[in-house]
């Protein structure tokens, strides 16, 4: 089963820890000096916040998936969108090792498609998916 995945850049990790905790009514799962992770299930959410630099709000979306099958179809969808993929394969992020791919969609908003394979003990590379931006023709500025 699939899990909607947001990640929202913070300015203050703790005020935020504070807020969502009491929203969630429920402790992150993955808490970090820069980062914490929340695996709700009502709703089926993968909840992230971080505080890395660069702008607040929303950082991006995504589809977490739980096997392999799950993720051929995603990546099937994602090739049926009508946009350039990003695919960055193995990588370690946010504290996790995951294979993952980057699509943006006509607004520039940056879909993360991928299956977690277990955490890890640094944050990694921060997520690429200003690169899908960069190749999507759907998402440079009129003003270009």
């Amino acid at each position: 089963m699939k899990r909607l995945h947001v990640h929202v850049s913070v300015t203050d990790l703790n005020a935020s820890l504070r807020f969502y905790r009491e929203l969630f009514a429920a402790d992150p799962v993955v808490l970090k000096s820069d980062y914490a992770k929340w695996m709700l299930e009502d709703p089926r959410v993968n909840f992230a916040i971080s505080q890395r630099g660069g702008a607040s709000g929303i950082r991006h979306l995504g589809l977490q998936v739980e096997d392999r099958q799950e993720l051929a179809e995603v990546y099937g969808r994602l090739e049926r969108a009508e946009g350039p993929v990003l695919e960055e394969g193995a990588t370690t992020c946010c504290y996790a090792k995951s294979e993952k791919s980057w699509i943006a969609d006509p607004q520039g908003i940056q879909w993360e498609t991928f299956l977690t394979r277990g955490e890890a003990t640094v944050y990694g590379n921060d997520p690429a998916p200003e690169k899908a931006a960069a190749a999507s023709p759907c998402c440079i500025p009129p003003d270009r």
